[in-house]
């Protein structure tokens, strides 16, 4: 849908959160740009945007939207790089896709352009992940304590729970039989937050 088919008031919306992507406007603030009385007739056009694919809404804050750079349509094509072990050995994400896997974009709570996938291997992640599971992160570097992540650890992909400790990252399995370790403080880097699994057992 072309974002002439937007009636007046969803282009000046649009416009609004494009310009201010780094400092995003309130409804308060959206409200009285457009010239509209009320932030419920805002909130109303926000759920029509993101209905057209003009905007992802966030779902760990219920007032918080990613603007697109154009409408997503039912189905995204993500690349899915090598294996990350979820064991204590893993597959270097060498930034070459081995595959693009369609996806439905309802899955993906963010612009699509920034998720990828990686493939699961091994048992540490149980009961939340699985041998042969998709996992699908977000690109980010940065993450914080308690997060699920896609990272690097002395060149080996892995996914793990990050704890920040007296400056330390530590890593942690979900798997009990498998004991948390230092991450390296010279060669690591989180590659990506997970945030949904695809398991492959259905």
């Amino acid at each position: 849908m072309a974002k002439g088919q937007l009636n007046p008031i969803q282009n000046k919306i649009l416009k609004l959160m494009e310009r201010n992507i780094e400092e995003p406007l309130s409804y308060r603030d959206l409200a009285r740009e457009v010239d509209v009385a009320s932030t419920n007739t805002i909130a109303y056009h926000l759920r029509l945007l993101e209905k057209k694919g003009y905007l992802k809404h966030d779902q760990t804050n219920p007032r918080a939207y990613a603007v697109l750079i154009r409408p997503e349509t039912g189905v995204a094509y993500l690349n899915l790089y090598g294996l990350a072990h979820c064991g204590p050995k893993g597959s270097l994400l060498d930034g070459n896709p081995i595959d693009r896997i369609p996806v439905a974009a309802r899955l993906i709570s963010f612009p699509a352009i920034n998720a990828f996938l990686v493939k699961a291997k091994g048992d540490s992640m149980e009961p939340r992940i699985f041998d042969g599971d998709l996992v699908l992160a977000k690109k980010q570097s940065a993450a914080n304590s308690g997060d699920i992540v896609v990272c690097i650890n002395e060149g080996e992909a892995i996914i793990k729970k990050i704890r920040q400790e007296k400056g330390n990252i530590i890593l942690i399995s979900l798997n009990q039989k498998y004991g948390p370790f230092l991450a390296s403080r010279e060669e690591f880097r989180v590659e990506g937050i997970v945030k949904t699994i695809i398991s492959r057992s259905v």
